[in-house]
């Protein structure tokens, strides 16, 4: 069970044969150890089980469910959600992911503060 204090990390993953996603899902690695307290991080393989519905999910709350159904409209692979919002649609420098981290971090503790 994910961790409600946590912020969700998520990245659309085809395949290891898919480089951009590869790359995009190492440099998620690359920052998990400084940030392990405060994420939870998911791979969403897409082509597999569970990592299916949560593309669709994802896909329909990005463009809305007329865009999904008539326009075949789909989250962008690969891609990096933050709390169920896209961040990056292509791989972010790490200095550019940790500070989008830290921001969700921040709203985050934020809102918890607001909701006592």
């Amino acid at each position: 069970m994910l961790n409600s204090k946590k912020i969700v990390i998520e990245v659309m993953y085809k395949a290891d044969y898919c480089l951009p996603c590869f790359y995009m899902d190492q440099t998620v690695l690359e920052v998990l150890a400084k940030y392990a307290d405060f994420i939870d991080y998911q791979r969403v393989d897409f082509l597999r089980g569970e990592g299916k519905k949560r593309f669709l999910e994802l896909s329909r709350l990005l463009y809305g469910e007329e865009n999904f159904r008539k326009h075949c409209r789909l989250a962008p692979v690969p891609s990096l959600f933050i709390d169920g919002e896209l961040v990056f649609d292509a791989i972010p420098p790490v200095f550019e992911l940790e500070d989008a981290i830290d921001e969700a971090i921040e709203q985050k503790k934020n809102r918890t503060t607001l909701d006592k």
